[in-house]
């Protein structure tokens, strides 16, 4: 074999042993790349976790504390103030007339809300402007007397242990769709734990496939 075939022989062989061995330089550089996206992927994801709720709800306070547990002490159950009509309708939020039935533009005791209450909308004769947890849009009928009176449900299926409550929860409401944030609940995953922790079409459907056997049909609850 002549000087110049092992010359080239040789020099080949060097460059295939440095194409394969590659720079430490660059396997650190690359690490450190890694690491760094790693870092910021879990800063990003975890301030979208905090920051996101509140950036697209906006919270209201009620016009003044309900304390629930008063109410049904002295007044009954629920029914006694969201009650059916005879034809099957639902009252709802009471109005100020329904209020009125036991309150009077003097404060029946001495706390600031019962004095807001009369001075305000009793005495003013003002309906007051209550933010609805659990209102639906526009194009949702539902019907309470077929969920009580046909299913038997009681309210804390879909409203929860509100009757315990002593005050008002801040009202949440969608930036972007305008609907209470108890329609979608309180976890941004919409991951639920209790019947009434949302108010979505797909708990609904699986509420009626569980009791039913069917889940619906879209008319019933869209009209």
């Amino acid at each position: 074999m002549s000087k110049i075939e092992n010359k080239d022989e040789n020099g080949s062989m060097d460059g295939a042993g440095e194409g394969t061995g590659g720079d430490p330089k660059d396997d650190k550089g690359l690490g450190l790349g890694v690491i760094f996206f790693l870092v910021a992927f879990l800063v990003c994801f975890l301030s979208g976790w905090l920051l996101f709720p509140k950036l697209l709800y906006s919270k209201r306070e009620q016009p003044f504390n309900f304390d629930h547990v008063l109410h049904t002490q002295e007044a009954g159950d629920c029914e006694t103030c969201h009650f059916l009509r005879e034809d099957g309708t639902f009252s709802g939020m009471p109005n100020l007339e329904s209020c009125m039935e036991c309150h009077t533009d003097e404060p029946m005791g001495e706390t600031e809300d019962e004095a807001i209450f009369a001075s305000e909308y009793v005495a003013k004769e003002k309906e007051v402007p209550w933010f609805v947890y659990s209102k639906q849009p526009d194009c949702v009928f539902f019907s309470h007397a077929a969920h009580i009176n046909a299913a038997g449900m009681d309210c804390k299926s879909c409203h929860g242990p509100i009757g315990e409550s002593t005050t008002s929860k801040p009202y949440e409401e969608n930036r972007i769709t305008g609907y209470s944030r108890d329609i979608w609940g309180q976890n941004i995953w919409g991951i639920k734990k209790h019947s009434w922790d949302r108010m979505k079409m797909d708990d609904c459907a699986a509420c009626h496939k569980e009791e039913t056997g069917h889940q619906g049909y879209c008319f019933q609850c869209h009209k």
